[in-house]
């Protein structure tokens, strides 16, 4: 087994999670910090206030982008069953 190909896929796992995963926490970041702002300023320290928005603006993302990031994910698995018996030598 050649550490090249190892090391190539596993630089190729972690981008393939970094783009699907980066959505969801880009958005969530994105409510929370708007969310914190609003408290800021209010005063209103309420938990819920920041659960429930970023609960929903995740869930939003996943329905919106769930189509592509299946997509991604197996073509990135199609790709490690194509390149097993690259690795079996």
């Amino acid at each position: 087994m050649d550490l090249g190909n190892v090391i190539q896929l596993m630089r190729s796992a972690v981008v393939t999670i970094l783009t699907v995963a980066s959505p969801v926490l880009i958005v969530a970041m994105g409510v929370g910090l708007t969310v914190s702002i609003f408290q800021a300023t209010t005063s209103i320290q309420d938990q819920t206030l920041t659960f429930v928005p970023k609960i929903l603006a995740i869930l939003g993302v996943l329905a919106a982008l769930f189509g592509w990031m299946i997509s991604r994910l197996m073509a990135f698995t199609t790709l490690l069953f194509e390149r097993i018996p690259d690795l079996a030598k």
